[in-house]
């Protein structure tokens, strides 16, 4: 009978083995496993003093105006951010305030996209070195929070504010937050 060498038989247990856990991610990749913000039901993070020029500065007192407000994190160069652009522009139509941070970009390329684009924020910060984006814990553009009217984060949603997503997952949360105002 012929021996089978040990280095035979390893290749296939690990692409068995790398199977195995990529069935398991996927099983498990449903809506009730979802990463939770560590932010959710907490006070907002601080928020950089610093606004973009031309615009006013997002304060305390806007994050706890005792009204639902959104907190965008947004980039000029990113895609997504611009894809979303006229959801905000719809959103801020229908009376919702969204403060707007404009972070790892150039002044000028944030405030030549607003001006063509149009300005759906209230109050725009800069923050060019990601800090107060850390801070928040956003790990890319864009990210939207839902805060209460005292500042608390009810909400994170994570990419843009389109499509599929953007109906079932962030428009119920938006919902839930202001019949609760």
């Amino acid at each position: 009978m012929a021996k089978v060498s040990p280095l035979m038989v390893l290749p296939p247990l690990i692409f068995a083995a790398f199977g195995v856990m990529a069935y398991m991610g996927l099983k498990n990749s449903d809506e009730t496993h979802r990463l939770e913000s560590m932010f959710e039901g907490k006070p907002a993070p601080a928020m950089t003093d610093v606004a973009l020029e031309g615009y006013p500065g997002i304060t305390l007192e806007m994050l706890t105006s005792g009204e639902v407000t959104l907190v965008n994190f947004w980039a000029s160069w990113c895609p997504p951010c611009r894809a979303e652009h006229p959801k905000l522009l719809e959103l801020q139509g229908q009376g919702l305030t969204i403060l707007g941070v404009n972070f790892k970009d150039q002044a000028g390329n944030a405030t030549s996209y607003l001006g063509d684009e149009g300005n759906p924020f209230a109050a725009v910060a800069f923050d060019p070195a990601g800090r107060t984006a850390i801070d928040w814990g956003v790990t890319g553009p864009p990210e939207t929070f839902i805060l209460d009217g005292e500042g608390t984060v009810l909400f994170k949603f994570v990419g843009p504010l389109v499509g599929s997503d953007y109906e079932q997952r962030f428009l119920p949360e938006l919902e839930k937050a202001l019949a609760a105002q």
